[in-house]
Formats: C-alpha cells, structure tokens, sequence
C-alpha cells in the first residue's frame, strides 16, 4: 500500500526535466544541446538585422574558415571598391565608407557567429563521444551506462552536424543571388532570392528546432526509458513515463491525445508562418498594406493578388506582395487562434484540471499546463507584436523582435509537445 502511495506521489508531479547529473548521466549532453541551440537563437537574431539594416551584401567573397575584417584604410578601401563591382552598389552610389563599415560589420558578425556555433557543436560532440564519462550514483540508472550520449543518439547529432555545415552553404547560395551580374540594371531594389531566404532561415529554425527536442529528451531520457526504482520484487519495471500513461484513465489518455494533437498542429502552423515571414521579408512585402485588419479596405484584395505578368501563376504565391502578405497575415492568426484554443482545450477540459493531479489522474502534467500557458500567451504577444510592426511600418526594433517572438512560440510549442510525449502512440503500444 506504501509503495502504491508512494508512486502516485511521485507520478502526480508529472515527467521532470532531470538536470542534473546525479540522477541523470545525459544531463550534460542535454544542457550543452540547449545552449547551443541558444546561440543558434541569437543567430537567426543577428541574421534577422542583418537583412533589415541592408547589410547581407557588403561581403561579396566566401571563405569557409572565415577571415579576419578589414582593419587598416587601405584595407577597407580595398573591401570598398569590391564592393562596387557588383549590382547593389548602382542603388547605393551615395553610401559613405563609415555606412559601409556599418553594413559590413553585421554580415561579417552574423558569418562568424555561424563558425563559432559550429566550433561549439563540433567540439563538444567530441567531448561527449570520446572523453567525457558520467558517474552513476542514483539506483535506478543501469551500471551499464558508460557514456552521457544516450543509445540511439549518435545518429541525431550527426544530423545536426551535417545540418550546420549544410547552413553555411546554403547561405553563401542565397547571398549569390543578388551578386549576379544578372542583377545589373534592375529596376527593384536588389535583394537575395526570397526563395533561397526561405531556404536559409527554414534551414535555421529546423537546426534550432532538433537542436531543442534532442536536448529535452536527453534531459528526460531517465524518466522515459529507465525503469523506476522498484520497492517490490513483484513491482512491474516500468519508467516514470510507462506508469504515468498507465495509471490514466482511457478519458484522460483521449483528451491528451486530442490535446497533443492540438499542440503538435500549432507547431507546424509556427513553421509555416515562419517560411511566409521569409517571403515578406524577401519580397519587403511588410512596407505595403500597412492597416490592419483589412488590406486597403478589403478582407481579400483579389485585383492585387494575381500579376498577370507572373508565370507560370503559382509564383504568385511567393512573390506577388498582396499574396505574400495575406498569406502571412492568414498563418500568423491561424497560429495565434491555434495556440489560444488548444491552451483553453488543454487547461479548462475536466480530465486536465490541476486538481487531478494529485492522484496521478490529470490529463496533463504540471510541465504540460506550463506549456500550455506559455503557449498561448507567446502566441498571442507574438500575432499583437507582428500587427505592431505591419502599422509602423516594419521598424527594425519591432520587426527583429517579432522575428525572435515566432522562435519563442515555436519553443513553447516544442517544450509543450515534448511535456505530452505520454499521449504519443509509441509510449501507448
């Protein structure tokens, strides 16, 4: 009866996330994953006022390894002149070398902030797959653990390896773009292909994304797959998570399904959102139609969404501005009305109230109506601050901050479906 007792106590606190590494060994794989998903944050950051201050074009070469910037007149003289010989400079023939220093400095901060990410990923997987050797003292993690890398990982930070190294090149190709000799005598303002922009940042948010997920299941690997210290010999070897799903009633267990379901959907509605931000961004889509919430008085300004000119027609989608716009318009609130109704769902329902939880019977755990909180509030600052920025004109402090608001909905959303891993069908079977 004691064992029982103390079982619900324990599953009525719901999933941990176990960070330190007394009770679990791949905490320190989990906390260097999340830094490093950290610094990629900070880099889509710089990457995102890097594109609106105009600066993605002051480097017109691309080394690997990176260089050193010009420090010397003469060397910044030299960077200067190449800089003209090629098509932006014809819409810019009045920028002085100190506008020049300016834009540069951000492309070059936001290239080598990707090389010290890397350097960071790349060194500390070596770490962790060759030096580092955890000391197991709690009783319900196997001897056998002889590395903080849990089984099955290896595969996954090989990814992430191949997905870094892949972002440098796909980064070099989109500034390629406007460098063209193509790009000579065009009359729009030169700026890098919005597809490849799309490319570049999908790519980004995609690393940030496992980057997360990876480490949140290291930081919970002992709570998902090591079996629960037993006080019994006839006590089943369940994991924390095995109990949790078990001791849930087949009512309970729906609705978080449901609820996992709803959450997962937001999620990949934050993503597209985030892939048609790129093609405002890349199309300066943000500087038309600045009302809200109608565009010129209409819902749906059919006459300025198809360019006659455009073929084939589906490049409409992506390059007209009026299309772009509402396209992005559409998402972002489809995100918002997401993230608010899948909270409510989750927190008002009667099998998620909190106060079930003290028998070990709630639909969702503290960490999950956590999750749901931040959810949907991120969600909602997030689609005010975007309306903010359409209404002012794209400012940089509001449009950069509304850049990094979609990473934090996408971060809840990851956090919160990660929390409802419970609900998932593999833990099920």
């Amino acid at each position: 009866m004691a064992s029982t007792s103390s079982s619900i106590t324990s599953i009525s606190k719901g999933l941990p996330i176990l960070s330190q590494s007394t009770v679990n060994p791949h905490a320190p794989l989990g906390k260097w994953l999340l830094t490093t998903s950290s610094l990629v944050f900070g880099m889509v950051h710089i990457g995102g006022v890097t594109r609106l201050t105009k600066s993605g074009l002051s480097m017109t070469d691309w080394k690997p390894l990176g260089s050193r910037p010009p420090i010397t007149l003469d060397e910044w003289t030299v960077e200067f002149e190449r800089y003209k010989q090629y098509p932006e400079w014809e819409q810019r023939q009045n920028m002085t070398l100190d506008e020049f220093k300016y834009i540069f400095y951000w492309e070059w901060g936001h290239r080598m902030m990707g090389r010290v990410v890397g350097l960071v990923y790349g060194a500390g997987w070596a770490y962790f797959t060759w030096l580092h050797r955890p000391k197991i003292s709690a009783d319900s993690i196997p001897k056998a653990i002889t590395s903080a890398i849990p089984p099955g990982y290896q595969s996954r930070l090989a990814v992430l390896f191949a997905m870094g190294g892949t972002q440098g090149l796909v980064g070099w190709w989109m500034v390629k773009s406007g460098l063209g000799e193509d790009r000579f005598g065009d009359r729009n303002e030169i700026r890098v292909s919005p597809y490849r922009l799309a490319s570049h940042l999908g790519m980004a948010v995609g690393t940030y994304s496992l980057l997360v997920w990876t480490g949140l299941g290291a930081l919970s690997f002992p709570v998902d797959r090591y079996a629960m210290a037993a006080k019994e010999k006839s006590a089943e070897t369940l994991s924390m998570l095995q109990q949790y799903t078990k001791n849930l009633s087949p009512n309970a267990l729906r609705h978080a399904q449901k609820v996992r379901g709803g959450v997962l959907t937001t999620v990949g509605l934050t993503g597209l959102t985030i892939l048609s931000g790129a093609f405002v961004a890349g199309n300066d889509a943000g500087n038309a139609y600045n009302t809200y919430p109608l565009m010129n008085d209409q819902w749906i300004p059919l006459d300025d969404m198809v360019d006659p000119d455009k073929v084939p027609k589906w490049r409409n989608v992506f390059e007209t501005t009026a299309t772009v716009q509402w396209n992005h318009r559409v998402l972002g609130t489809a995100t918002a009305l997401s993230a608010v109704g899948v909270a409510g769902f989750g927190l008002l329902h009667p099998m998620g109230r909190a106060s079930l939880a003290a028998m070990g019977r709630s639909s969702t755990t503290p960490q999950v109506r956590r999750g749901l909180v931040s959810l949907g509030t991120a969600a909602t600052a997030q689609m005010s601050l975007g309306i903010a920025t359409l209404l002012n004109y794209v400012p940089i402090n509001l449009a950069a901050t509304h850049q990094l608001g979609s990473l934090v909905v996408l971060t809840c959303g990851l956090y919160t479906a990660h929390s409802l891993r419970y609900a998932s069908r593999s833990v099920m079977s």
